[in-house]
């Protein structure tokens, strides 16, 4: 041992293999489960190879993503709500027809309306916000028919609450089964029974709602509405409408949505124009109840000039040529604010029936025309659509 020498140098030790066969068994799990994915069993027996409760989608594997909790106001609301959509409807043996005039005073055309009116007593209620001065009436329809009115601001919340006030007081006759909201320069070009047939034979009520991703839409949205009001549930429509009577008590019931756009819906605000009126009724139905409005208004309005306000119709305007293309437009269209200038369409329907989109009232229709329209009345009673004019 003594004349053993150890030998200087390093220790060679042998390679490691490479575990390949590890790699290869992940990718082909990965290739299985990838195929899987794409093309699932078509087969219950294929479906059990997997899990013995069936087939399941990718999504079903992730864990749940937490839900969000709900608001006190918020639960409140839905029970509210849901109670009111679920009862069954007033049935009343003399149904009427509620007529509810936004006005800043005198109604111009009340003598128009006195001739619609005339024969159907009993069958209507009328009702009267005017908001600046007292108006002077000229029709015993109209005599007595004055509600508490206060100032009302064109894009601001006043004019809601406008609305709301007229809805609260038609709402406390039994009766009243259909609420339409008209402004002070609508007319009536068509006889009465059509279009109390029309309104009290319909499910759904006529709220005017589409989804603008434009600045003039989506674009007026504010994050201070959250957790309530998302985004993706934010609407535009025209403010006047035809409602059915469940769905204006769920009007007056609410104050969580209308407190969100009363605190947060005004011109100017975080520099942008969001003008309440064109957005609360579209949004809060879009929310509670999408399947029961139209998603259309039964009021014709001409946006073609793109201005603030639609186009107002004149004496020279008010030809047979137009009065007959507005009653055969069966296909309602909107057009988003932003630059791609969508337009959407979707036909009009009333009970399933495709029918013309301005069964009732038409806008901007100018005071000088009161005469002239006196005397196309007679002439277009036979037809079947009721349309109207209005300026604001």
């Amino acid at each position: 041992m003594g004349d053993l020498h150890i030998m200087p140098g390093s220790r060679h030790r042998p390679h490691m293999k490479k575990p390949l066969w590890i790699i290869v068994l992940v990718l082909f799990v990965c290739v299985f489960l990838i195929c899987a994915y794409i093309y699932p069993p078509q087969t219950s027996s294929g479906c059990y190879v997997f899990s013995s409760r069936g087939c399941k989608g990718f999504t079903d594997w992730l864990p749940p993503l937490p839900a969000r909790e709900y608001t006190d106001d918020e639960i409140a609301a839905r029970v509210v709500i849901r109670d009111i959509l679920k009862s069954p409807p007033i049935v009343s043996k003399n149904s009427k027809v509620a007529f509810m005039f936004l006005s800043p005073g005198s109604l111009p055309f009340e003598r128009l309306w006195d001739k619609f009116f005339q024969g159907h007593e009993g069958k209507f209620s009328v009702y009267v916000h005017a908001s600046k001065t007292k108006p002077v009436h000229v029709s015993r329809y109209f005599l007595n028919r004055d509600i508490r009115s206060e100032q009302v601001v064109w894009g601001k919340i006043s004019m809601v609450d406008a609305e709301r006030r007229l809805l609260a007081n038609a709402l406390q006759d039994p009766d009243n089964q259909q609420f339409v909201l008209l402004s002070d320069s609508c007319v009536p070009l068509y006889n009465f029974d059509y279009i109390y047939n029309y309104l009290m034979h319909t499910n759904i009520s006529f709220v005017d709602c589409f989804k603008d991703p434009g600045p003039h839409g989506n674009g007026r949205y504010s994050e201070h509405m959250l957790p309530e009001i998302e985004v993706k549930d934010f609407r535009k429509g025209a403010q006047w409408f035809s409602m059915k009577r469940q769905h204006a008590i769920l009007v007056m019931a609410d104050h969580l949505y209308y407190s969100k756009f009363r605190a947060y819906c005004q011109p100017g605000l975080d520099g942008k124009n969001c003008i309440a009126d064109e957005h609360y009724l579209p949004t809060f139905f879009q929310m509670v109840d999408p399947g029961g409005i139209a998603n259309w208004s039964l009021t014709h309005v001409d946006w073609s000039e793109r201005k603030w306000h639609p186009k107002s119709y004149m004496t020279q305007d008010v030809t047979y040529e137009l009065l007959k293309n507005i009653t055969s437009i069966d296909v309602s269209v909107h057009v988003t604010s932003d630059e791609k200038r969508e337009v959407q369409r979707w036909p009009c329907s009333w009970n399933g029936i495709q029918k013309p989109c301005q069964a009732h009232i038409m806008r901007d229709f100018d005071s000088v025309c009161c005469s002239l329209v006196t005397v196309f009345f007679p002439l277009l009673r036979t037809h079947v659509v009721v349309v109207g004019f209005d300026c604001m």
